[in-house]
């Protein structure tokens, strides 16, 4: 099987719907056959582009990098196809984003393509929320989702603005017959003498909020291991019993996994729309701002364990 123009078709309705199934019905096609062929279409490329969330799915890093491919392919197809003499399409404004990977990207395009096809989104993706605010000041991308920690607020010059999109609590993802898993909360003292795998640094104060946190319930973590994979291989390693993990309150635990809120909420994560002001103007930025933090609320809404602790935040615009 070699990939074909449909194929990206596919993948593009796919990450626009959230879901495998809604993609289907967009395509005309069943629900198995879209999932077939998405497995198909994985195994050309030799990785996973899409990961299950709790609204649908969402594409991996690699995901991302493979959409943002497919869409100008498309683009440039389709320009192709017009007949001569045609009249042109009113030009569309380009909008290059750049993100680290974060469920929100998905529900943020898919409503943007919807409501301001005048918009032309290009994503690119990052590994660190340094490199986010690097590419924005050296005026190599226009806007972009990323995520501070309070207390380690996001710093950048004047040139670059930012909204919080909300803010939410970080849980702890267990093996489901932890010796703590059945308990409605859990606090981190009581997890000192656990193996911890942790994401990387993200050049935004992670791990050391974590480390933070440890300290602050009186204890220092020893057994902490540097996790690099997606989120279905880390849940994978959990559900394995090599070790846990501290997680996005929005997760869906998948397999033999649980994820709990830890008492007090001592690590939060807080969601961020930036951008740079020269390129984007107030109602591009306010538009990308309603969508992101729609397709914020959508995601926390199918994870019943976030209700009570999660926390909208709509701030201003920020220098």
């Amino acid at each position: 099987m070699e990939l074909e123009l449909r194929h990206l078709r596919v993948l593009c309705t796919i990450a626009d719907s959230g879901s495998v199934g809604r993609a289907a019905m967009a395509l005309g096609a069943s629900q198995p056959a879209t999932s077939t062929q998405l497995r198909r279409i994985e195994r050309i490329l030799g990785a996973p582009l899409f990961e299950r969330t709790a609204a649908g799915v969402a594409p991996t890093c690699f995901g991302v990098e493979v959409l943002g491919t497919a869409r100008e392919v498309l683009a440039r197809i389709d320009g192709l196809g017009r007949p001569a003499g045609e009249e042109a399409a009113p030009a569309r404004q380009e909008v290059r984003l750049v993100a680290t990977s974060t469920l929100i990207l998905p529900g943020l395009l898919g409503r943007t393509r919807r409501q301001r096809p005048d918009l032309l989104l290009t994503v690119n993706a990052v590994q660190r929320i340094s490199e986010v605010v690097e590419l924005l000041e050296l005026e190599k991308a226009d806007v972009a989702i990323a995520v501070d920690y309070p207390g380690l607020e996001l710093r950048h010059s004047r040139a670059v603005a930012h909204r919080d999109i909300a803010t939410e609590p970080a849980f702890v993802a267990l093996p489901a017959g932890h010796r703590l898993g059945r308990r409605t909360e859990i606090a981190l003292a009581d997890l000192a003498e656990e193996t911890w795998l942790l994401a990387p640094d993200d050049g935004a104060g992670w791990p050391e909020v974590f480390h933070r946190a440890c300290a602050a319930a009186g204890f220092a973590a020893v057994a902490v291991r540097e996790f690099c994979g997606g989120r279905l291989e880390l849940q994978d390693m959990i559900a394995a019993g090599l070790g846990i993990s501290i997680v996005r309150a929005s997760t869906r635990p998948l397999g033999e996994v649980v994820v709990r809120p830890l008492t007090g909420m001592p690590i939060r994560v807080r969601h961020l729309l930036v951008w740079r002001t020269a390129a984007v103007g107030g109602e591009i930025a306010e538009a990308l701002f309603g969508a992101a933090t729609a397709a914020h609320r959508d995601l926390v809404a199918g994870v019943p364990q976030v209700q009570p602790w999660i926390g909208g935040v709509h701030g201003e615009a920020r220098p």
